[in-house]
């Protein structure tokens, strides 16, 4: 382990160290009652904090995870209904209450600066501090590919206890014993061939003492668990019964526009609102300050949309422009290149001595990456609907952080966080956007205005792209060794660029942020490749300008540099680009089965053929580890006109360890591919003097349905618990095209997005 790591691990171990032999060696609090009874309707009881029953044989499955296009709600309720052996037509859901069970637990221990290969006695203690903690004072959170990692236990105990609860109140009925009785479809089974309906038993169960380690059934007698499954979010999409935030139309509703300052983290210094109030139908009008890492503007409520936002626009407004208003993202990004030049950084992973290896190295190469700042642009446009009613407050949202909202809401409004009721709606994506509550925040602010009516404040397409908190811009340079025989002996690689989990803390929570951010390093640092000597390390680069988690984090760059990078170390070294990848994979039977796939699959090897109107086609391949899972990715890519850049066919093989619901499985790979494509080929806003240049999908474009490639998923079996899904299909695909680009071209693309000379 390298001694810095070893420092800060071994340092956090000591701060915590009276915690380590008391508290810290308790076992963990359970996470399967609520502190408050679960809410239940009419003809229903609650078995734990995770599932009701009623009369009819519904089960509602009680989710704390936010459906945003994921398939959560399908592979979540899968765990429990298996366990719980539920009559699979029977089951519904509801989003959960706000409780510490919910916490986001896998997400925090997985985000700890530690290298997967690490396994000793102190990072274990790291980990299970961790974990603990997260339990007590964690944040209900929908992120890092985390929500079935997370949930894999829990949902299971949960369908597992309130199983054996119906089998014992069966039991009792009919005066046999509970072990002789079985379960099936939503039914009780006793050993002479009665049937009993859950639904009929669930009165009698819920007086059942609580089981709080109920055995769960072996992978081997899965029914559900594994098997392909329909989502059960779909029908409400296709019959528009759906609610998203945007949805949200309670009575007496109101709507709020936002004259937003055009700089970054503005505000209004002054303004005239006599025309915006001569509009018909507008209510109030009040000028709104920057609130957690958003910029601050000028609201107008109206009684109709488009009545709120004409208003808006006929506001004379003099900005105040901040302290961005000489920020320049093309500077920034020259500030980053120059101090992963000069500067070493914190270094995130060591071994052997690289400086020494590249000095006695036969010959070297180097570069230099970079990447540009990224909106998020999900298609449902920030919005946030709130009721202040004086004591007391209700908001409906689309948000990945409920606990978060609720503060965020409190504070504007000056409540307690308990008298804020919040409503959690399904998200028209989230990509982490909507990890943050600067405009819940704003919402809560601007409905203070109008106690007693709800206000449903909605941005435009172009506020949401030019006031995002962008994924952070980044730059990396590289230096490699080899010796005479053209065999690897030397990696270093230093990023520099923007941390974001510290002005997270800051806005979110007012705390000042320390240590290591793994966000930044990882995808270069944590993977499984066997450097002979290497040094990884990334600079922090303080900016004014507020960045956020953008779907696979610092994945979504590093991995583009890394693989990158290896393509040029495999053509410095004469090797095929999957050879040489195997050459560094030899302790590493994971990585190397899935590289192999993918490469097998896509016909590496092999001569690739014409494209659609004969063009010629070459093929890239890129591997990465991100959220625990290990995707390898091939891109067959050919040159249009003006040589657009076009990408036909993407094989892409993941092993996520145990895969709960393969449909969903492809179905995010094939999301991520397209994702992470829009963000390669077209991603990227231009900042100057502080403001946004992009504004909307015409220069802003996401990948169209003539640009999407076909994408052949291979999920190979895994072993153990879930691993992430969600986001690693995302980091491997602007490698692969730009590999491919090279292989077709001959020129190198050290940039994104992905631009021909």
């Amino acid at each position: 382990m390298a001694t810095t790591r070893r420092k800060f691990v071994l340092g956090t171990l000591g701060i915590a160290g009276a915690l380590v032999v008391g508290w810290g060696l308790m076992p963990p609090r359970q996470r399967l009652t609520t502190a408050q009874p679960l809410p239940t309707g009419e003809g229903e009881v609650a078995f734990n904090g995770w599932v009701r029953i009623a009369r009819d044989g519904t089960v509602t499955v009680t989710l704390a995870k936010s459906e945003m296009g994921q398939g959560v709600v399908t592979s979540l309720c899968m765990l429990l209904a298996e366990e719980l052996d539920a009559d699979w037509s029977r089951v519904r859901w509801q989003p959960s209450p706000i409780d510490a069970i919910y916490n986001n637990i896998a997400s925090v221990v997985d985000g700890l600066p530690v290298h997967p290969d690490t396994d000793n006695l102190a990072v274990d203690a790291v980990r299970w501090l961790t974990a603990k903690a997260m339990r007590e004072i964690g944040v209900m959170m929908t992120g890092g590919s985390s929500s079935v990692k997370d949930l894999w236990l829990p949902m299971r105990q949960a369908g597992a206890s309130a199983r054996q609860m119906l089998v014992a109140a069966a039991a009792a009925q009919w005066g046999v014993a509970a072990a002789d009785c079985g379960t099936e479809n939503g039914e009780v089974i006793a050993p002479d061939g009665r049937r009993q309906g859950y639904g009929a038993l669930a009165a009698a169960a819920a007086q059942q003492a609580l089981p709080r380690d109920p055995p769960l059934k072996a992978p081997e007698r899965f029914k559900r668990i594994g098997q392909a499954t329909r989502r059960l979010d779909t029908p409400g999409k296709i019959d528009g019964s759906a609610r998203f935030g945007i949805d949200a139309l309670p009575e007496g509703l109101l709507y709020a526009s936002v004259r937003l300052c055009p700089t970054l983290g503005g505000r209004a210094h002054s303004h005239d609102d006599a025309a915006a109030r001569a509009v018909r139908g507008v209510k109030a009008v009040l000028a709104v300050e920057p609130l957690r890492g958003g910029t601050g503007g000028v609201a107008v409520i109206a009684d109709h949309p488009w009545r709120a936002r004409q208003a808006a626009d006929k506001l004379d407004v003099n900005w105040d422009h901040g302290a961005l208003a000489s920020f320049s993202s093309a500077q920034a990004i020259e500030g980053f290149a120059a101090a992963a030049r000069t500067e070493k950084g914190f270094a995130f992973y060591e071994t052997g001595e690289v400086d020494a290896a590249l000095a006695g190295a036969a010959a070297r190469i180097e570069a230099e990456y970079r990447a540009p700042y990224l909106a998020h642009e999900a298609l449902e446009p920030i919005n946030c609907t709130v009721l202040f009613e004086g004591n007391k407050a209700t908001v409906w949202v689309s948000t990945q952080v409920p606990g978060l909202a609720r503060k965020a809401a409190a504070g504007a409004l000056g409540l307690p966080d308990e008298a804020v009721a919040v409503h959690v709606l399904m998200l028209g994506g989230g990509f982490g956007r909507r990890l943050e509550v600067d405009f819940i925040a704003q919402a809560a602010a601007i409905a203070k205005a109008v106690p007693g009516h709800p206000v449903q404040t909605l941005w435009s397409r172009e506020q949401d792209i030019r006031h995002d908190l962008y994924r952070p811009a980044c730059a990396a340079r590289f230096e490699a060794g080899f010796d005479a025989d053209k065999r690897l002996v030397a990696w270093k690689n230093t990023s520099a660029g923007q941390a974001i989990v510290p002005q997270v803390l800051t806005r979110a929570f007012g705390l000042p942020g320390g240590g290591p951010d793994k966000t930044t390093s990882e995808g270069a640092f944590d993977q499984a490749y066997e450097w002979p000597a290497a040094r990884i390390a990334h600079v922090k680069v303080d900016a004014p300008l507020q960045v956020g988690f953008w779907r696979s984090v610092g994945h979504s760059h590093q991995a583009f540099f890394k693989e990158g990078f290896v393509d040029e170390c495999a053509h410095a070294a004469g090797q095929d680009p999957l050879a040489f990848r195997e050459s560094l994979l030899r302790r590493h039977p994971k990585q190397l089965a899935v590289l192999r796939a993918a490469a097998q699959a896509a016909g590496w090897g092999t001569p690739s053929p014409p494209a659609p109107d004969g063009a010629r086609t070459a093929r890239g391949i890129a591997l990465h580890d991100s959220f625990g899972s290990t995707v390898a990715q091939v891109a067959e890519v050919s040159l249009g006109p003006d040589k657009a850049i076009r990408v036909h066919r993407v094989w892409c093989a993941i092993d996520c360890g145990f895969a709960v619901n393969p449909a969903g499985i492809r179905q995010q790979l094939e999301g991520g591919v397209v994702f992470g494509l829009s963000a390669a080929l077209h991603g990227g806003v231009e900042i100057v003097d502080g403001q946004v240049q992009q504004s909307n999908f015409h220069d802003q474009p996401i990948l169209r349905l003539n640009e999407a490639p076909r994408v052949d998923c291979l999920i190979l079996p895994g072993d153990g618990s879930p691993e992430g899904v969600g986001e690693p299909g995302v980091p491997p695909i602007a490698p692969a095209v730009a590999n491919a680009l090279f292989a077709l071209t001959g020129q190198r693309l050290r940039s994104l997005p992905l631009k021909l000379a």
